[in-house]
């Protein structure tokens, strides 16, 4: 006796909604990074770096081809604690 279509109406239903949650998110993820995939294994140097790209350019993923930092920048560091691990 086989299954009947019933049965496999849920998980089709399932499945979609999964499938159109993901798109949904990984679209988000993509915009948010200024079309650009998104980063994966961050250390700390590179973290610093995009921070001092976002102050530079105002703009998470962006970079500045400049030579020189624009007026202000020597004063809009970001402070923080360092902690040392022993």
């Amino acid at each position: 006796m086989g299954v009947p279509f019933e049965a496999l109406l849920p998980y089709g239903i399932m499945i979609g909604l999964f499938g159109v949650t993901g798109v949904g998110l990984s679209t988000i993820r993509y915009y948010n990074n200024n079309q650009k995939r998104p980063r994966w294994n961050l250390d700390m140097w590179e973290r610093q770096m995009m921070e001092r790209d976002q102050r530079i350019t105002g703009v998470f993923r962006g970079q500045s081809e400049a030579v020189e930092a624009p007026a202000g920048f020597e004063v809009n560091s970001r402070w923080k604690a360092e902690t040392q691990v022993l």
